[in-house]
């Protein structure tokens, strides 16, 4: 069974940090990709990041890039999203998801939804 376990959310000040983590496992993990989407409330779905584990390649969000940082520990199988300068517009819910694969340009197909984490951004 796929699984991906999401953690790393809370409440931050504007111009704080917060790290996501999305643990993997039920699935060769070196075969896919895996990425956060985020959705605010008023707000579409919107593709954050993404990292092609095989490869290292990935992809930001014009929104995020140079304050938000994804890598990889392929040891245990996790990915990390490193969110740096955080403001208002950040807040919302973060679901990692595992993806056929993913491009500098573009997130591939959705394969499997994590569970979100609520990422909150106060003055």
């Amino acid at each position: 069974e796929v699984q991906l376990k999401n953690s790393g959310g809370g409440l931050v000040q504007a111009g704080g940090s917060l790290r996501l983590s999305c643990a993997a496992s039920g699935f060769a993990f070196d075969r896919y990709a895996i990425g956060w989407f985020r959705q605010s409330p008023g707000k579409g779905l919107e593709g954050v990041s993404c990292i092609m584990i095989s490869d290292g390649v990935t992809y930001y969000a014009d929104s995020v890039k140079g304050r938000f940082t994804i890598s990889t520990d392929n040891a245990k199988n996790t990915v990390y999203l490193q969110m740096n300068n955080l403001g208002n517009e950040d807040t919302a819910v973060y679901s990692c998801v595992q993806l056929q694969y993913c491009e500098a340009s573009k997130f591939g197909s959705v394969l499997t939804w994590g569970q979100g984490t609520q990422v909150t951004v106060s003055e």
